[in-house]
């Protein structure tokens, strides 16, 4: 089935407060990371400074409007080559930057809170989105193993985030993310295809024009 749907604050909810299912293995934290962005924005400057964030090459030959760095073990590259994983940042030929401690931290963190306990991210996706940036549905497919969770944090300004099914024309929720949000896929919901729309303007009194999102991974 196609279309898409809202989620509105009672759709799905659980119990516990600031928690909702979107699906079954897919668990979204509203404002679970609220507290920490200082500290994960602090993480993401540093991420930065070592590893600039990059516009990537599809196989292609598109150029992603999402600007994109990577921090831990693994960093998720694309070129005509294809999609991978790859241990060194291929624009400066060095290891990509460690993890920083803050951001492993609220990973495990959320994905226990979801019901994924002991998930042990050695890659973290750093997503820039300025307006009208977007990000088309697509799955997560280049992780070795598909046991472990996706954990996604969202910092700065509010996207939609688009949550479908296992074929890329099966029904969407619209699901409105704000700063400090998480969102946790795993299990059943693991191949998900999921996106993000256009992101409108705005400014973050922390992060300023734009929505930095960090994505989770036990890639290798």
């Amino acid at each position: 089935m196609s279309g898409t749907s809202v989620v509105t604050a009672d759709l799905f909810e659980d119990q516990r407060a600031g928690r909702e299912a979107l699906a079954p293995g897919a668990v979204w934290l509203r404002g679970h990371a609220i507290d920490d962005a200082p500290g994960l924005w602090d993480g993401v400057q540093q991420v930065i400074a070592a590893a600039p964030l990059r516009h990537l090459i599809t196989p292609g030959g598109q150029r992603m409007s999402v600007a994109m760095t990577n921090c831990g073990r693994l960093g998720w590259v694309s070129d005509r080559r294809g999609y991978r994983y790859e241990t060194h940042d291929p624009e400066s030929g060095h290891p990509w930057p460690a993890m920083p401690p803050a951001f492993a931290a609220v990973a495990r963190r959320a994905a226990e809170e979801a019901g994924y306990a002991g998930f042990a991210p050695d890659a973290c996706l750093v997503n820039r989105y300025v307006p009208r940036t977007r990000l088309s549905l697509h799955q997560d497919r280049d992780e070795r193993d598909y046991a472990a969770p996706i954990v996604s944090v969202s910092l700065g300004l509010p996207a939609t985030f688009l949550f479908g099914g296992r074929a890329r024309n099966d029904k969407t929720l619209r699901v409105p993310l704000q700063h400090g949000d998480v969102v946790v896929w795993g299990g059943p919901a693991r191949l998900y295809f999921h996106g993000v729309l256009p992101l409108a303007d705005g400014l973050h009194p922390l992060v300023g024009a734009q929505r930095v999102n960090l994505t989770f991974r036990a890639a290798g």
